[in-house]
C-alpha cells in the first residue's frame, strides 16, 4: 500500500479518488486483495529451482512475464505524459501487452509514440451507433491492436462516492471516443459519459466484434461460470475475470474468489485474463494456479506513473518481475507451467 500512499501525495484529490477508489461502502474494492489470503501456497522444496522462468504466451504473443497492462482510463490524472507515459514504460519493460482504453486521454498516435511498436490491445466501451463502433474498431487494428476486450461489466456507473463527493469530472478529453459523446468528455462525469456508450450489451455484441474485427475477442467482466460459457459461446476466444477493481458492483465477492469455479467451466477451451487486487508476486502466483494464463495489473501500474513518469511504470514492472521470480523458487516451480501445476491450500476454515 505504500506506493498508493505515495501516489496521493502528489496527484489531485479528485483523480486520485478517481483511481483509488471504489463503489459504494468499497467492500469489493478490498475484499479483492483480501480474497487472496483465502488459499496458501503449499512449497515444494528439492525442487533444483535456481533460475525460474516466467515467460509464457497467448494468443500468438510470447511474453517475457505472465502478466500484462490492464486498461484503464485516463492515464492523464496521474501523469502529464497521460497514455503515452504508460505505453513507454511498458515498451522499456518490453515483453508484455499494453491494453488501450477507449476512454484514453490520448491519441492512439500519441499511444504509439511511446509504445514503440510493443503489442497492443484495445478496450471498447460500445458506442449504441454500430457505425461509430466500426470506426473506432478501423482506428484500433490501424493502430496495430491484436486484439479487442469488450468490458461487459460496464454499461453504468457503479456508485462511486468518492467522485460524488469530489465533484469529479475528466479535466481533458478523450479523443477515441468523443466521436459519440455530446462533447469531447472534458468537464464531464463517469455517469454522462457511461450515459452516452451502449447499455443493451448482449452476445450479439460478442459476435458483431468477432465477425467485423476478424481479432480475438476478450470478454471483461466475466464473474461467474455460466457467463464465461455463455460469452464462449457468443464467439469469445478469451475469458477476462475482473470485477472492474471493485469499481461496480459493490457486495460482490472478490475476483480471486470466483476464478477457480470459471477455469474450471472453460476447461482450457480458450485463455483466461484475470485482474483486479493484484498486488505482489505471491497475488499472481495464486492467480496462475487457480487457472488464470495471465494476469493484468491496473492501479499499481498508474501509481507508479504518477510517482515516475514511464520510468515509475517500468519500476514497477521489474517489481512485480523480481517479486513473482521470487515466490517461485520459494515456491519450488521453475516455470509458468509449473505455477499452473502448484497446489494451494484452502485456509477459510485454518482457524476453527
Amino acid at each position: 500500500m505504500e506506493l498508493e500512499d505515495f501516489a496521493k501525495e502528489v496527484m489531485p484529490k479528485g483523480g486520485w479518488g478517481y483511481l483509488a477508489g471504489g463503489s459504494g461502502d468499497e467492500f469489493t474494492l478490498r475484499r479483492n486483495v483480501a480474497s487472496f489470503n483465502s488459499k496458501g501456497i503449499l512449497p515444494r522444496v528439492l525442487a533444483d529451482v535456481e533460475f525460474p522462468d516466467t515467460s509464457t504466451s497467448i494468443l500468438g504473443h510470447d511474453l517475457k512475464v505472465p502478466f500484462i497492462m490492464a486498461p484503464i482510463a485516463a492515464h492523464g490524472l496521474a501523469h502529464e505524459t497521460k497514455e503515452a507515459g504508460t505505453a513507454k514504460g511498458i515498451a522499456e519493460f518490453g515483453g508484455t501487452i499494453m491494453s488501450i482504453s477507449a476512454y484514453s486521454g490520448a491519441k492512439f498516435s500519441e499511444i504509439e509514440e511511446g509504445l514503440q511498436g510493443n503489442a497492443r490491445w484495445f478496450q471498447i466501451y460500445m458506442s449504441k451507433d454500430d457505425e461509430f463502433n466500426r470506426n473506432i474498431i478501423d482506428e484500433a487494428k490501424a493502430d496495430g491492436a491484436t486484439a479487442i476486450i469488450l468490458t461487459a461489466d460496464s454499461t453504468l456507473s457503479g456508485n462511486r462516492e468518492r467522485d460524488i463527493n469530489n465533484k469529479f469530472v475528466y479535466p481533458f478529453g478523450m479523443p477515441i471516443v468523443s466521436r459519440y459523446l455530446s462533447g469531447d468528455g472534458k468537464n464531464m462525469s463517469l455517469n454522462n459519459i457511461y450515459a452516452q456508450s451502449k447499455q443493451k450489451i448482449s452476445p450479439r455484441d460478442v459476435k458483431f466484434l468477432s465477425e467485423y474485427s476478424g481479432l480475438p475477442v476478450f470478454v471483461k467482466g466475466i464473474q461467474t461460470a455460466e457467463d464465461a460459457t455463455l460469452a464462449i459461446g457468443a464467439g469469445a476466444a478469451g475469458i477476462w475475470v475482473s470485477n472492474h477493481g471493485g469499481r461496480q458492483l459493490d457486495g460482490a465477492p472478490g475476483s480471486f474468489e470466483t476464478l477457480a469455479e470459471i477455469s474450471a467451466a472453460v476447461a482450457g477451451r480458450v485463455p483466461i485474463v484475470f485482474d483486479s487486487g493484484i498486488r505482489r508476486g505471491e497475488h499472481i502466483f495464486k492467480a496462475l494456479a487457480s487457472g488464470a494464463d495471465i494476469v493484468a495489473l491496473g492501479r499499481p501500474v498508474l501509481f507508479g506513473l504518477a510517482l515516475g513518469g514511464w520510468k515509475g511504470v517500468k519500476s514497477v514492472l521489474e517489481y512485480f518481475e523480481t517479486d513473482l521470480k521470487r515466490v517461485m523458487q520459494l515456491a519450488g516451480t521453475q516455470t509458468i507451467a509449473d505455477v499452473k501445476q502448484a497446489k494451494l491450500k484452502d485456509l477459510t476454515d485454518w482457524n476453527r
